[in-house]
């Protein structure tokens, strides 16, 4: 078994190990509510494991194709997921809840487009960044704002959280790429001051950070999300109350099977749990760029990179908004969190990694074949003694 097949064996398992953990602890931290609100407690992990079963075909179907084309139509790509964001701030289209209009609703269903644009920003990004040489002013422009158009339409939603992702994932792609470095941090240093500019344009927002700073001042109030959760991990200890046995899931906690779900691993399995999930996703982003750096392809290089730093990058900021560490936003924990659109979206940037690999596979394969043709025709020229072999 060759590096990359270990590579790829190893990064796998520890996903699989992940969405495993993630089934067991949807079921668990839903149940209640699933009984309480829809009279099944098996409404949530079934949809989840539909979810699971279509993200898994989706992600095959994309791992055969070539990643070569995803980013050729990278730049229509993200201009097609820009306008099924925008759909969701039309009245009467998009559905709003909690004051921001995140998703589309239909048949029962519900899509929440932003999940999407984390993954075909890389898209547009790379083909923006590298071709930025080839490009006159013009053509600049035209891709410049088609790049960043989905970001404007997630700060009307609102969805700060999902936008600072894409922010940072254009900033990696940019640096990544053969960008210009004097541009790239000239071009960071603004957007940096933009977004923070952003962040404080809104009253709700600056509300988040101090209620981040002293959550307790306001403990049935704003800040009554995140001291549930702080409950959560107190009860827990070192070993957890046990599976299925948290107290904050019982309609204490909002959230206990989406975005606070780490805080019910907290709760039932404890430190324990909590350090094996973080050590399964230091694993998981390991074994990712390990398997990245195996590919001896630039561009390939950089989409699978730009890949595991979003996945990585939502699960650092859950982690850190459950355990009170960032202020609060609306993400979830990769693979492990309830949701459709986010399992579905991500498991779209697994299948671009593996293609990734698989186009590698493919080079290698071509290669070999060329060296033996190469070897094979010099034999043939030394037996017709067309070739002088020289000792």
């Amino acid at each position: 078994m060759s590096d990359i097949d270990r590579l790829v064996k190893s990064f796998l398992s520890t996903l699989a190990i992940i969405i495993t953990i993630g089934l067991i602890m949807v079921w668990s931290a839903s149940f209640i509510l699933a009984a309480e609100k829809f009279g099944s407690s098996y409404h949530y992990i079934i949809r989840q494991l539909i979810y699971l079963s279509l993200s898994v075909v989706l992600a095959f179907i994309v791992s055969r194709t070539k990643y070569t084309f995803w980013i050729k139509y990278g730049y229509l790509i993200n201009i097609a997921a820009s306008m099924i964001v925008a759909l969701t701030i039309v009245k009467g289209i998009g559905s709003a809840a909690k004051g921001a209009s995140r998703w589309l609703t239909f048949g029962g269903m519900s899509l929440q487009p932003g999940e999407i644009v984390k993954f075909t920003v890389i898209l547009s990004a790379i083909s923006f960044f590298e071709n930025w040489n080839k490009m006159d002013t013009k053509e600049r422009l035209k891709h410049g704002g088609s790049l960043f158009l989905p970001l404007l339409l997630l700060i009307k939603q609102p969805d700060f959280g999902s936008f600072s992702i894409c922010f940072l994932v254009i900033a990696f792609v940019c640096f990544m790429s053969s960008f210009p470095r004097k541009a790239f941090y000239i071009s960071l240093l603004g957007g940096g001051v933009g977004a923070v500019m952003i962040l404080f344009s809104q009253a709700y927002r600056v509300k988040r950070m101090l209620t981040y700073l002293d959550p307790w001042k306001n403990p049935q109030g704003s800040g009554f999300q995140i001291v549930q959760s702080y409950m959560a991990f107190a009860n827990g200890s070192a070993f957890g109350q046990g599976l299925g046995n948290s107290n904050e899931k019982l309609f204490y906690l909002p959230e206990a099977h989406n975005d606070f779900i780490f805080s019910v691993i907290g709760e039932e399995l404890g430190f324990v749990g909590v350090f094996l999930i973080i050590c399964l996703f230091i694993a998981f982003i390991y074994f990712g760029f390990r398997l990245v750096l195996q590919v001896k392809n630039r561009v390939g290089i950089i989409l699978g990179s730009a890949v595991i730093f979003v996945l990585g990058l939502q699960a650092l900021l859950n982690m850190g908004v459950v355990l009170g560490l960032l202020p609060t936003k609306g993400l979830n924990l990769p693979f492990i969190s309830y949701g459709g659109s986010s399992l579905i979206c991500n498991f779209f940037g697994i299948g671009l990694l593996l293609s990734v690999v698989k186009g590698y596979r493919e080079q290698l394969q071509e290669n070999l074949k060329f060296d033996g043709r190469k070897e094979r025709e010099t034999l043939a020229n030394v037996e017709n003694g067309n070739e002088e072999v020289y000792v």
